[in-house]
C-alpha cells in the first residue's frame, strides 16, 4: 500500500469514527421518512380523505377558515391553510406557533403546531392532527437536529454531514483498484456471499459503498443546503452565475373601506388564476398592512414548482405576481432542493432510490466499525 492510500485510510477510518454515530441516526430517520406521505395517507385515511359529493361544489374558503378557527380556538389562530384540487382531499388549517428560542430540545421551540382537516363541501370536521407529537415530524426533526435546538443540533448534524462527504471521497479513493483486471474488478464490484463473515462485511462495506456513492453524495450536498446558510449561498452563486440575489417586490395594503370577505375574493382569484395547481396554499396577512400571500403549487407531492401572489388584505385585490418561469436557475435549483433530497423529484422511483441509498449509507458507519474491530483483534493476535 503507497503512502498516499495509508494516509486516505487513515482520514477515512477517523472521520467515520468521529461521525459514525449521527451519521447512522440521520440515514436511519431519513429512510423512516422518505414514504411519511404514502403511510401518513393510510394511517389517517379517514381525517385526510372525504368522499365528494355529485355536485362536488366546495364552501366559500372563509366559511372553512372560520370553522377551523373556532376549533382550534381563539388562542390558536391559523396561519396557514392547504387547499386541494384533488376532490377527495380534506383542506387543512395549521396553527402554527414557536416556542423557547432558547429551549435545548425540539419540544421546547415549538409551543404549539396542530392542524384541523375539514370537508370543503359540507364544513364536517373530519379530524384534527397535532405535528408537535407527530411520529413523523419527531422523525424529520431527529434527522433535522437530532431533536435538539437548531442553533445546536443543525450544526452538529450539518457539520456531520459535512465530514460524510469527505468520507465518501476517500472511500471512493480506497475503493478504486490499482489494477483493472478481472480479479480486481469482481473484487471492486460483486459481494462474495459465499466467504467467511468477515469478507462478506468487508464487501458490504466496500461494494455497496461504492454503488450508491453518487446518490448519497447528493442527499448529503442536498442537506447541508438546508444546514448552512454559505453552502446555500454557494449553491445559489454557482447555478445562477450571479452574487446579487433576485429582487422579490414587497407590496402592501392599504387600508380602504371594507369590502365582503376580501379572503374569499382573492382566493376565489387565485383559484381563477392558477388552474393547474395541485395545492394553493393561503397564509393571511398580518398587521394593518399586510398581504395576504397565495401560492400555487404543480404536482401533489413536490413543491419547487410554485407560483406566488400578493392580495391586498382590504379589497382581495392583486398587487403582485411572481411565476415560477421567472425565476432564476439558482433560484429553481434550492427551491428543488427538498424534492430533490427526499427523492420526490423522481416520484415514486426518486424515493425508492432516496430510501435504498439512506439505508446503506446507514449500515457504512456499523461495517465500517465492524472492520476497525477485527482489524484491531488481528494487531492484537499478532
Amino acid at each position: 500500500m503507497t503512502r498516499f492510500r495509508k494516509i486516505i485510510g487513515q482520514i477515512h477510518l477517523w472521520l467515520g469514527l468521529i461521525t459514525g454515530l449521527v451519521v447512522l441516526i440521520v440515514s436511519i430517520t431519513g429512510c423512516l421518512f422518505v414514504f411519511q406521505k404514502e403511510i401518513s395517507d393510510l394511517i389517517h385515511k379517514e381525517t385526510f380523505f372525504v368522499k365528494p359529493p355529485s355536485s362536488a361544489v366546495t364552501l366559500p374558503y372563509s366559511t372553512l377558515l372560520k370553522k377551523a378557527e373556532q376549533t382550534l380556538g381563539k388562542d390558536h389562530p391559523v396561519n396557514f391553510s392547504t387547499t386541494y384540487k384533488d376532490k377527495e382531499h380534506a383542506w387543512e388549517f395549521m396553527a402554527y406557533k414557536a416556542g423557547d428560542p432558547k429551549a435545548l430540545t425540539y419540544f421546547g421551540t415549538i409551543a404549539h403546531y396542530e392542524s384541523v382537516f375539514i370537508n370543503p363541501y359540507t364544513g364536517v370536521v373530519t379530524g384534527l392532527h397535532n405535528y408537535k407529537y407527530d411520529f413523523f415530524n419527531i422523525v424529520k426533526f431527529i434527522h433535522w437536529s437530532l431533536l435538539l435546538n437548531d442553533t445546536y443540533g443543525q450544526n452538529i448534524v450539518g457539520y456531520s454531514t459535512l465530514i460524510f462527504v469527505f468520507i465518501l471521497i476517500t472511500g471512493m479513493i480506497m475503493w478504486w483498484p490499482k489494477k483493472w483486471s478481472k480479479t480486481n474488478i469482481n473484487k471492486s464490484f460483486k459481494i462474495k456471499w459465499k466467504a467467511g463473515f468477515k469478507r462478506v462485511v468487508y464487501d458490504l462495506h466496500n461494494v455497496s459503498g461504492f454503488y450508491v456513492m453518487l446518490i448519497t453524495l447528493v442527499l448529503a450536498l442536498t442537506g447541508m443546503v438546508f444546514a448552512f446558510k454559505w453552502f446555500q449561498t454557494t449553491v445559489y452563486v454557482v447555478a445562477s452565475g450571479s452574487m446579487t440575489p433576485p429582487e422579490v417586490k414587497q407590496v402592501k395594503s392599504k387600508p380602504a373601506p371594507p369590502v365582503w370577505y376580501p379572503v374569499d375574493i382573492a382566493f376565489n382569484k387565485a383559484r381563477a388564476l392558477l388552474p393547474a395547481s395541485d395545492r394553493i396554499n393561503v397564509s393571511p396577512a398580518a398587521g394593518a398592512d399586510g398581504v395576504i400571500y397565495i401560492y400555487g403549487i404543480q404536482g401533489k407531492e413536490t413543491y419547487y414548482h410554485s407560483d406566488a401572489l400578493q392580495f391586498d388584505q382590504y379589497s382581495g385585490k392583486l398587487l403582485y405576481r411572481r411565476n415560477y418561469e421567472e425565476q432564476n436557475v439558482g433560484e429553481k435549483l434550492i427551491g428543488m432542493n427538498y424534492d430533490i433530497h427526499v427523492g420526490a423529484i423522481l416520484g415514486l422511483p426518486g424515493k425508492i432510490i432516496a430510501f435504498i441509498a439512506s439505508l446503506v449509507a446507514a449500515s457504512l458507519p456499523v461495517t465500517g466499525f465492524m472492520i476497525w474491530l477485527n482489524r484491531g483483534k488481528k494487531k492484537k493476535k499478532k
